[in-house]
């Protein structure tokens, strides 16, 4: 992990441990984060587990007051994100090190979307993709959409913030539902709760009331 971001001591654990058995020469490789006590190691000595990185409501990341614009440095902080065991806190880690890190909004972003007959698939900022759970989705005050996302992961479900390009990719499976949103409509009107039809099938978007932590 980048030492300079992240507060790790220059030359810390940059190496996999190893151990006998297993695999085609008769050695494994073993990261430091499948200790089973990797989270809970401390600091290394000077430093902390505390961060300035940030993730701003529009999934970008800061770093000191700066925006991060190396785009390979970016793809993986995205790819790093986790939660502590212990106490749920959003956490960078790719398993050599570890460091807490502040999320504005959501920890994951829907930066696209790809419409089949009968799902709806998400591209995730991480770079991964999942199909889309319309049901487990919330639309806020402003009408953005937060869908559940990595159910299946350590410390899932996360929360997953539609970009505007993603959003307005749905308008052919998204409808106008039946109750009203807590947000008012560019009008001023009470903004009616969307809701989305896949496969014949009609999905109500409820309104988002609070995150996934």
């Amino acid at each position: 992990m980048n030492d300079a971001f992240l507060g790790a001591a220059p030359g810390y654990v940059k190496a996999p441990l190893r151990w006998s058995g297993g695999g085609p020469h008769g050695v494994q490789e073993m990261k430091p984060g499948d200790h089973p006590e990797f989270f809970r190691f401390p600091a290394p000595e000077g430093r902390s587990r505390e961060s300035t990185i940030r993730l701003d409501a529009a999934g970008r990341f800061w770093h000191e007051g700066r925006r991060v614009d190396h785009a390979g440095l970016a793809a993986a902080f995205h790819s790093w994100i986790a939660r502590h065991p212990d106490d749920g806190r959003y956490i960078l880690t790719n398993g050599y090190d570890w460091s807490y890190f502040t999320v504005d909004d959501a920890p994951y972003f829907v930066r696209a979307v790809r419409i089949e007959p009968q799902r709806v698939a998400l591209l995730l900022s991480d770079g991964t993709e999942e199909a889309w759970d319309p049901e487990g989705t919330r639309v806020g005050p402003d009408g953005a959409l937060y869908a559940a996302v990595k159910r299946d992961a350590t410390g899932g479900p996360f929360e997953a913030k539609f970009t505007q390009h993603a959003q307005a990719s749905l308008a052919p499976v998204l409808v106008e539902g039946d109750g009203p949103n807590e947000g008012t409509s560019p009008e001023g009107g009470p903004r009616r709760a969307p809701a989305v039809r896949i496969g014949g099938r009609l999905h109500a978007i409820a309104p988002k009331t609070a995150g996934f932590g």
